[in-house]
């Protein structure tokens, strides 16, 4: 799970509580948090595009991330919304990766005015052109339940609905992952 903000007091560490909450309860898959405070990423400043730095950047934090990146077989995304897009920290971790995301599923978790739908919807194309897999089930925290666990009221499990596309999201995730990462492997083999 990659944590999409680094703004202090920031709600996606409440969202990804709630996510690693959700993930204990489960058999399939093992939810970690890649932290973008802690990944301390360089604004993308490569020469050429990253589609032709075959894996390599110049930058030794960039090459630390693209490894970590690498050892997953799918993702999730927290997702804040800044001018009805994602934060800039996000989309410069997609973009100091490229082959290490390929041919694997991502799914997202928003929160905001209006769950980060905005978002989240620039994240796939992007997401699309790094040749993710961008799953259709999203969980989206809207303004009510964001304005609530903000001021200590309800908690993200108070919503029936948030539960159950969280359900939704870890579900299609792991099939997601799952099938893909049969094919990669039968790629491996062929080639």
């Amino acid at each position: 799970m990659i944590v999409g903000s680094t703004r202090p007091n920031r709600f996606a560490e409440r969202a990804a509580a709630w996510l690693l909450e959700g993930a204990a309860e489960r058999a399939d898959f093992e939810l970690e948090v890649l932290d973008l405070r802690d990944a301390d990423l360089p604004f993308l400043d490569e020469s050429i595009p990253p589609a032709m730095l075959g894996g390599n950047y110049s930058s030794p934090r960039a090459n630390a991330w693209r490894h970590r990146v690498g050892a997953y077989d799918g993702y999730i995304a927290t997702v804040a919304e800044y001018n009805h897009g994602p934060t800039a920290v996000l989309k410069n971790a997609f973009d100091s990766a490229f082959l290490e995301w390929q041919r694997k599923p991502i799914g997202f978790a928003g929160y905001g005015n209006v769950g980060a739908a905005r978002a989240i919807e620039q994240l796939r194309g992007i997401t699309v052109e790094l040749q993710m897999a961008p799953i259709r089930h999203e969980v989206n925290i809207g303004l009510e339940p964001f304005i609530a666990v903000l001021n200590n009221d309800k908690t993200l499990n108070d919503y029936a609905y948030l539960i159950q596309a969280r359900t939704a999201l870890f579900d299609n995730l792991v099939w997601w992952a799952c099938a893909l990462k049969t094919a990669r492997n039968k790629l491996r083999v062929v080639a």
